[in-house]
């Protein structure tokens, strides 16, 4: 016995009885301390649990005109699941052609943000959900009216009390925005080749995006954009280092000062998910950017002062194309029809 047990040692020592345990990849190792796959399942959103029905209400409110005030504008009129949840432009076009004031955050993966909205005026998605139809600028409804809309179009009824049964009166505004909240959260992007990576695929990242997720860490972009979302959970001034121009930075948008009040909140915006970033240009709160390399190098000298060169500008910006999942399929609703007695578009 004494004998197989010292063989076994000479064996392990120079390689040819047992093989040495594998060990991962220093760079993955990182990579898995700072970040998460995104999941294939929607997690449970408090004091609102999924179900079928409840996700299939929430895509038709989702996909719904009527909602606004003109019945011309849905949640998807901005969110566009083919363009990456977005809408690519610097700003949406809202309710009597009016432009609103800062780039639409992607919908997608939303769900995984705990700040929701560039200044994290909404609690959680289901407020975020309701507040463009009661915007003056957005939809332009009010809550009384899209109710009294939806209670009018008789499709509906059925509908609201499949996903809330027991409710007397289940279409309200809250079960609205319950709904939409919902459905959008099935709306995740797993099984990017960054989400590969984690899972332990070393070869679904080229050399030059393992380079480019190298500089991501080394320079201090994951110091804010980090966990499943890589960003989404945090606010932060935008020019740390370095207040960049008035063309990424317009100085009438104060940012989360206009929730909070709070001077240190100033320029303070949202950290934003860069999942999916190389399908949502235009870039920042001001929707300033078109070019994902330009918007790196801008964020290496805003936020932390760093001149990054051409050449790892084009490493990182090829990283952040790793972060493309795979897109939301969806099977568009047919909306209940209006009758006589459904209100009039307010034109």
């Amino acid at each position: 016995m004494r004998q197989i047990i010292v063989a076994a040692a000479v064996g392990w020592l120079v390689g040819s009885a047992v093989a040495l345990p594998a060990r991962a990849d220093p760079l993955l190792e990182k990579a898995r301390e700072l970040f998460r796959p995104i999941p294939t399942k929607p997690p449970e959103l408090p004091g609102n649990p999924a179900s079928v029905a409840k996700v299939e209400l929430g895509k038709m409110l989702f996909f719904e005109p009527r909602l606004s005030a003109e019945h011309n504008i849905a949640c998807a009129t901005c969110h566009q699941i083919g363009l990456g949840g977005a809408d690519g432009r610097p700003v949406a076009i809202g309710h009597n052609w009016q432009r609103g004031t800062r780039n639409v955050p992607t919908i997608l993966n939303a769900v995984l943000d705990t700040a929701q909205s560039w200044d994290g005026r909404a609690k959680d998605l289901a407020e975020q959900s309701g507040r463009p139809i009661t915007s003056a600028i957005v939809m332009g409804n009010t809550r009384e009216g899209v109710v009294a809309t939806l209670r009018a179009i008789p499709g509906y009824r059925d509908f609201f009390a499949w996903a809330f049964p027991g409710e007397a009166d289940p279409i309200t505004f809250e079960n609205i925005e319950k709904a939409l909240a919902v459905f959008q959260a099935t709306l995740l992007t797993p099984d990017s080749p960054f989400d590969r990576y984690l899972a332990g695929d070393e070869k679904a990242l080229s050399p030059v995006e393992k380079e480019g997720l190298a500089l991501f860490v080394e320079k201090g972009c994951a110091s804010c954009h980090q966990g499943a979302n890589l960003g989404g959970d945090r606010y932060a001034p935008f020019g740390v280092v370095q207040r960049p121009g008035a063309e990424f930075l317009p100085p009438d948008d104060k940012g989360r000062l206009l929730v909070t009040r709070t001077p240190d909140d100033a320029y303070a915006f949202k950290v934003p998910s860069l999942r999916n970033v190389a399908l949502t240009a235009p870039y920042f709160h001001s929707g300033s950017s078109w070019d994902l390399e330009q918007a790196v190098a801008v964020m290496g000298t805003a936020q932390l002062g760093v001149e990054l060169t051409p050449e790892e500008t084009k490493k990182v910006a090829a990283f952040l194309v790793s972060l493309t999942g795979r897109q939301p399929s969806i099977v568009l609703p047919v909306l209940p029809p209006s009758v006589p007695s459904t209100p009039r578009p307010r034109t």
